[in-house]
């Protein structure tokens, strides 16, 4: 069958009531949502399970919420038996990642992505900053898209996510006028998406320090088992390379096709999405259509995921 690697999702798939399958059917998710309970001191779990949108929409809210699905997910998943070769998640679901690979602590992943969130949300006022998705147009053109626009302001490539989803990220106003340039060039479409803060550009420079400075108190350790870097598309291991990463992520793009292909390159065959929504699923279709992909957010997804395993074994 080749490898298994498991894959982490970033902001963007949150919904409310995500995770609450896993709590009401599975001891080990109860477990991990306690935990993450107890670890910001607040009701996290109240906030998934039975909140409203606008508040699991805050930043600071929604990556932990993220990130502690992600882990509940994972927990049930090594109970049956189930454990990755090789992780890596798209951005805010690198720390899942880096949980799942032994290096973070649970705890502490949530405190950090918490302040992470805080600290972005801070840096780009509301109505400043935006993120547009364009489709069906090559890596060249769209860069050179944003540097035509950067005439009006701030705009950057910030997500390379398959052959035909790139994703831009700046101040409004140049994200638009990228977006025009970019139909010019012979984009199929563009889609702005419904965020308040333009990650994975510029913009976010001035977080690198001060969560640099979190992840100081933070005892990471070497990974247990291979990750593959957003910023590199390419294999972290000690502790100062995974913090670098983690940090310079926050301002750079996240090079999640490349290292989808490296994984591919380096005999991984079954990828499993762990944690809310089937985004990553999606682009890894258009990454490589031959690459097995399931994904686990619920009782009836983890079903499915053993009963194909079951046959592939059988097979």
């Amino acid at each position: 069958m080749g490898k298994i690697a498991f894959i982490f999702p970033g902001q963007g798939s949150q919904y409310v009531g995500m995770g609450r399958d896993m709590a009401e059917n599975f001891h080990v998710a109860r477990r991990v949502f306690a935990e993450a309970d107890e670890a910001l001191g607040m009701k996290l779990s109240a906030k998934m399970f039975s909140g409203s949108e606008e508040e699991l929409k805050l930043t600071e809210v929604t990556q932990p919420a993220i990130l502690a699905t992600s882990i509940a997910c994972l927990e049930v998943l090594k109970q049956h038996g189930l454990e990755p070769q090789g992780v890596a998640g798209l951005s805010l679901g690198e720390y899942a990642a880096l949980v799942a690979a032994g290096s973070l602590p649970f705890a502490d992943a949530l405190s950090v992505v918490q302040k992470r969130g805080r600290f972005m949300q801070e840096a780009v006022p509301p109505g400043v900053g935006g993120m547009a998705a364009i489709f069906g147009l090559e890596r060249g053109k769209v860069v050179q898209a944003c540097l035509e626009a950067s005439a009006v302001g701030v705009v950057e490539p910030a997500n390379y996510n398959s052959p035909e989803q790139i994703v831009v990220a700046g101040e409004v106003a140049a994200m638009r006028r990228a977006c025009e340039i970019a139909k010019e060039l012979g984009a199929k479409r563009t889609m702005e998406l419904p965020v308040s803060v333009s990650f994975h550009c510029s913009l976010l420079k001035g977080v690198e320090p001060l969560l640099a400075r979190e992840l100081e108190s933070v005892k990471v350790a070497s990974v247990a088992l291979p990750v593959v870097a957003n910023i590199s598309a390419d294999y972290v291991c000690q502790p100062a390379e995974i913090c670098d990463a983690l940090v310079r992520q926050v301002s750079n793009a996240v090079m999640w096709q490349d290292s989808m292909e490296k994984m591919i390159s380096d005999g991984y065959r079954l990828f499993v999405e762990v944690g809310p929504g089937k985004s990553l699923s999606g682009l890894m279709r258009k990454i490589n259509p031959n690459a097995l992909v399931h994904q686990v957010e619920d009782a009836k997804t983890l079903e499915k995921l053993l009963k194909a395993f079951t046959e592939e074994e059988g097979g």
